[in-house]
């Protein structure tokens, strides 16, 4: 029942639009206009036919969010099957030989009498040393860089934050059930009293039950604050609380150092680490192991450090009208390919913070580049701190709603402003930035048909990219890559405005027309006054009154299920690249960075097209 009542809902949104704009442009142009208008909505179909744009995607998006479950999307696609038998079987594997271990050793036959508390406390204590161990490794970022473009064939390289939240969950689980048993345990060692120690003296007088309630204090700080909510409002304390990792891993490593697990009644302790016999303290010794991600990772958090304080200046400033500040920086040291990220640093903001952003300039630039919007805690005090703060911002954009900043003198609308810190006594901030890190789509050279897609700010990984083909191009070195389709969504125009430039550069540079397609989609909810300027500019018009691109600019969301299904046909009947008849397989990889819900709908969209003769792939950009 809701199902239908959203559909219905929606779809009389989008008719009663669609009508009232059909009304008012047929009551306000002539005919010739409006012929002109309604042709700048319609998208070319790939096939070679003409369709006008509807609202499918609006309705498929709907239907395929509602009708997926999470348990579904996490546990039952193919490759996240694979990963979750691997995975918890593993877990279960090591909990089983923890609780055998333990049952079946001789030694502990007085600590057994405690019966399935104890068995279960070291079965899931194995677990716990495993997982300690393994949420380091996805986080081994310079390794991971290193690695990724020879073994992203054997493991998802570039999963490696959800490799990472998937270690944290199954930690939650076991610690939960690891705590549970030993409070039992506890318990029953007053009440059988195999031990002359209370409940509580093994709690917060020994090392075992002191490290324990510290890490779970750390664990409870650390999971709270990284929910993407408080993280997407507070960044800052999701970035400090996760530090308290350090100590998290010191007591994981000293948490077997009281000897619970012996084979005597007093502990045989030692003056140095590991503090015990290993004689009489028949644990796991599963610091051995453990610590070994601890060590490399404390190295590469070291090195880190050293590459970031290399010589570093930033040399501009850009303020774009959409709101986004552009920096560019220099460091001759830094080397990167296009598509790739960084963590930046301004000390005069927080001397501790590290913040990612996509890299938007070309290897080919003699400077490095970031887009910045303002839209968290640091984020505005570094805008402020340029004299460009959410007010400023905010007056800028609304002259951006107008077009008031669009004249015949100083060009078009993604003009910027470049703030002039020579004329004032306050000079520009110093800047740290630590990479450049793994991104999927640096790859794109290794498919023959790229498709790069971007929602708002989502569009900067592909500002690099399309600056890289560009140069690339004019060398006539592409790689396997014959064709380029470039997907911009975005919710309102003034977003256009710091992205318009390159698009007008590379658009202008294309001798083939066919090899780099630009497809731009509005989703913003139109007024009357802005369709008019549309309508009015658009008339006869070269160019697209919103973006000033020759590609014109469509208004709703894209319907990726019809959009990569006329793909796959015209691939397949070999109009889309001149020759792909003859090939075994055309390869068109889809690099997307944005919000899940849109990735959801996408992946779905490749998922159903690949054929035996066209092979979709999807990689989504995380950090």
């Amino acid at each position: 029942m809701r199902s239908s009542k959203s559909k219905s809902r929606l779809s009389w949104s989008q008719t009663t639009f669609t009508k009232k704009l059909l009304f008012f442009l047929s009551s306000s142009l002539p005919s010739s206009s409006l012929r002109s208008f309604l042709s700048s909505l319609s998208f070319f179909n790939l096939s070679g036919r003409t369709r006008t744009l509807s609202f499918v995607s609006d309705c498929h998006l709907l239907l395929f969010t509602m009708g997926e479950s999470w348990f579904q999307r996490e546990f039952l696609a193919p490759r996240r099957l694979a990963f979750n038998v691997i995975f918890y079987g593993i877990h279960f594997g090591l909990f089983a030989y923890g609780w055998y271990s333990q049952q079946s050793n001789p030694k502990l036959a007085g600590l057994n009498t405690l019966g399935f508390s104890v068995w279960i406390s070291r079965g899931a204590g194995l677990v716990l040393a495993f997982d300690g161990a393994m949420i380091l490794v996805p986080m081994l970022r310079n390794i991971i860089r290193v690695v990724r473009p020879k073994l992203t064939w054997l493991f998802p390289a570039d999963e490696n934050i959800w490799f990472h939240r998937q270690v944290a969950y199954s930690m939650a689980f076991w610690a939960m059930v690891h705590t549970t048993a030993h409070y039992v345990n506890f318990i029953n060692v007053e009440r059988t009293q195999i031990r002359k120690q209370s409940a509580l003296q093994i709690h917060y007088t020994q090392p075992g039950g002191i490290t324990g309630h510290f890490m779970l204090l750390i664990m409870f700080a650390m999971y709270t604050t990284a929910h993407h909510k408080i993280r997407k409002q507070c960044f800052e304390a999701f970035w400090y609380t996760h530090h308290l990792a350090f100590f998290f891993m010191i007591g994981l490593y000293t948490h077997a150092t009281g000897c619970f697990v012996r084979d005597t009644v007093d502990p045989d302790l030692r003056p140095f680490f590991p503090f015990y016999s290993t004689e009489h303290c028949l644990g796991y010794l599963s610091w051995r192991f453990t610590i070994w991600p601890g060590i490399i990772y404390f190295g590469e958090r070291v090195y880190r450090e050293y590459r970031a304080r290399r010589a570093t200046r930033l040399s501009k400033v850009l303020v774009h009208p959409s709101g986004a500040m552009e920096l560019r920086i220099v460091k001759p040291s830094f080397k990167y390919t296009a598509g790739q990220w960084l963590f930046i640093q301004v000390p005069e903001i927080s001397r501790w913070q590290w913040h990612p952003f996509t890299i938007t300039s070309a290897p080919e630039d003699p400077y490095v580049s970031v887009h910045i919007r303002q839209v968290g805690d640091f984020t505005r005090g570094l805008g402020e701190r340029l004299g460009v703060g959410p007010s400023v911002v905010a007056a800028m954009t609304q002259a951006a709603m107008k077009g008031s900043e669009k004249d015949q003198k100083t060009g078009g609308r993604g003009d910027f402003v470049e703030l002039d810190f020579g004329s004032t006594a306050t000079p520009l901030p110093a800047v740290r930035i630590d990479g450049p890190y793994g991104a999927p789509a640096e790859d794109v050279f290794n498919v023959e048909v790229a498709v790069l897609i971007g929602a708002g700010i989502g569009v900067t990984p592909f500002a690099s990219i399309l600056k890289h083909i560009w140069y690339r191009q004019k060398r006539g070195n592409l790689g396997t890559l014959r064709r380029v389709e470039f997907f911009w969504v975005c919710r309102d125009a003034p977003s256009f405005g710091w992205f318009q430039s390159l698009l007008q550069e590379v658009e202008a540079a294309q001798a083939d027309p066919n090899f780099l397609r630009i497809n731009i989609y509005l989703t913003q909810k139109i007024g009357e006054d802005m369709l008019w300027n549309i309508a009015v500019n658009d008339a006869g018009a070269e160019y697209d009154p919103l973006t000033l691109l020759r590609s014109r600019t469509m208004f709703g969301r894209p319907d990726w299920m019809t959009i990569y299904g006329q793909m796959r046909q015209a691939v397949e009947s070999g109009q889309y690249i001149p020759g792909s008849k003859s090939q075994l397989k055309t390869k068109v990889g889809t690099y997307f960075c944005g919000p899940g819900v849109l990735a959801k709908a996408i992946k779905e969209a490749t998922v159903q097209n690949s054929s035996s003769t066209v092979e979709f792939s999807f990689a989504k950009e995380h950090f």
